[in-house]
């Protein structure tokens, strides 16, 4: 079964921390680079932070500096550390394969978690 569920999105203050998980299935994590992707209102589906297999790790420069991304191979499970949130950061975060997973010719997508920064 192809599955991506991604968690632990929430409301934060500018500056605090949250931490993401994505549960993926073998078929999409296994031997394939994982990607934490954004999608802000009215703005495109962005990478932002990716890590393949074998621990090769790359940032857009929007959050180098502030975002870790890891990954537990033995769990199928990839994780996004974000700390000193600012604003800008609120989207809806998902993570998938990169390039991302491909079922009936349409790329698959969790369902994502909200991440709002705000005062």
């Amino acid at each position: 079964q192809v599955q991506l569920v991604e968690s632990g999105g929430g409301l934060v203050q500018p500056g605090g921390s949250l931490r993401l998980s994505c549960a993926a299935s073998g078929s999409i994590f296994s031997a394939n680079a994982m990607g934490w992707y954004r999608q802000a209102p009215g703005k495109s589906r962005e990478l932002v932070a990716r890590i393949t297999s074998g621990g090769s790790i790359n940032y857009a420069d929007s959050v180098k500096g502030r975002f870790t991304i890891s990954r537990d191979n033995a769990k199928n499970t990839v994780y996004l550390q974000m700390n000193s949130l600012k604003p800008e950061d609120t989207a809806v975060y998902y993570c998938n394969s990169d390039p991302p997973y491909v079922r009936n010719w349409r790329a698959y997508w969790g369902q994502g978690t909200q991440v709002t920064v705000s005062s």
